[in-house]
């Protein structure tokens, strides 16, 4: 009884997460204006996802645009910083080293939206208007902690002697950074960018506070917009269910190639 209970529960847990994105995805389908009226299996809001001919296509495409672009420059940049920022944090000893690794977990458990509110004032206080370069400066603020968080157990894994190897057999250390530290952490960073990565595409409020009244728009805020004029724009529903099926796969291929690292490890 106990395991019957134990799995009902995890299966209704399963289907109250994911019959909303189950329900996105049948009226992707149908060129229904709402959601719970279908008018037969069609295409068309694909098509006019793709198309661009309407204004609507035209701005979500742009909002798409915006919200990759920046993903891209935040995630690539935060895991520069954070991974420069891990390795010193690494070789620091002491009450430093415990303080700086506090410091680095403040923005994690921070909530986004006083983040958003002090970057907003210090970006007018320096006379910084919003926009792409305000929106990235704020993506890469609050993501290069979570790089320095999936770089440092591999720093910590690592075998310590091999960067003073490789400079005791002639390497700079431009050189034993290059061809030693970097391939040795590079699992913790390719982790660490997609973490920046998603989590510049799903932010919202700091990109709300930071992204100024230039005309600005990514996903998250558009969508926002879209959601206060009285409904959401059919397109999105193609969008959303595009969205979600290209991370189930990536997640499938990172596991079933994480699965076979195993095996052949074992």
């Amino acid at each position: 009884m106990r395991k019957f209970i134990a799995k009902a529960y995890l299966y209704l847990l399963l289907v109250v997460l994911y019959a909303p994105i189950a329900v996105i995805i049948i009226f992707s389908f149908t060129d229904s204006k709402s959601i719970g009226q279908w008018k037969g299996f069609s295409m068309d809001l694909y098509g006019s996802l793709f198309a661009g001919e309407a204004q609507h296509a035209s701005n979500i495409s742009s909002a798409i645009c915006n919200t990759l672009v920046i993903a891209l420059i935040a995630a690539a940049i935060s895991t520069l910083f954070g991974t420069i920022a891990a390795i010193g944090i690494h070789n620091m000893h002491g009450k430093g080293r415990t303080a700086i690794q506090f410091t680095n977990n403040i923005p994690m458990i921070n909530p986004d939206i006083i983040t958003g509110i002090s970057l907003f004032l210090l970006f007018v206080s320096l006379g910084i208007s919003g926009g792409y370069v305000t929106v990235i400066l704020a993506h890469i603020t609050f993501c290069t902690p979570y790089v320095i968080l999936s770089v440092m157990p591999r720093l910590r894994q690592m075998n310590q002697n091999i960067y003073e190897a490789a400079l005791d057999l002639g390497a700079t250390p431009r050189q034993a950074f290059s061809k030693v530290l970097v391939p040795e952490l590079r699992p913790g960073m390719i982790s660490g960018f997609i973490l920046a990565f998603t989590l510049s595409i799903d932010d919202f409020a700091v990109t709300l506070f930071t992204k100024g009244s230039n005309g600005l728009e990514t996903l998250s805020t558009y969508i926002y917009a879209d959601a206060r004029k009285g409904g959401l724009t059919p397109e999105l529903r193609p969008l959303v269910s595009l969205i979600f099926l290209t991370v189930l796969i990536l997640l499938i291929v990172i596991n079933v190639r994480s699965s076979r690292m195993e095996n052949k490890n074992n």
